[in-house]
């Protein structure tokens, strides 16, 4: 899978690392809805540097179409809020 961290770039990542990363957007969604700032802050960190160690990262002029999209590392609690599916930002 394809995923895009905004203002950073792509990965590929393995489908076999989703479980890990679905554990942290579940803490994340949690965070989110309990307001947790300090939380939201300290997941959201530990999720994009999971995708980082685990992907693959594509060159700066790859253009392949991102499949999924997290936030930046400097996004707010709200920015972030308003990027959630049901599932949070990971589906699944």
């Amino acid at each position: 899978m394809i995923v895009r961290i905004m203002g950073e770039g792509q990965v590929e990542l393995a489908d076999s690392h989703f479980t890990e990363l679905n554990k942290l957007d579940d803490e994340l969604l949690a965070e989110i809805e309990g307001g947790d700032e300090g939380g939201f802050r300290r997941t959201l960190g530990a999720l994009l540097e999971a995708v980082r160690r685990l992907g693959e990262p594509l060159p700066d002029d790859a253009l392949e179409p991102s499949e999924l999209i997290l936030p930046a590392p400097d996004a707010t609690l709200d920015e972030v809020r308003e990027m959630l599916s049901d599932d949070g930002l990971i589906p699944g």
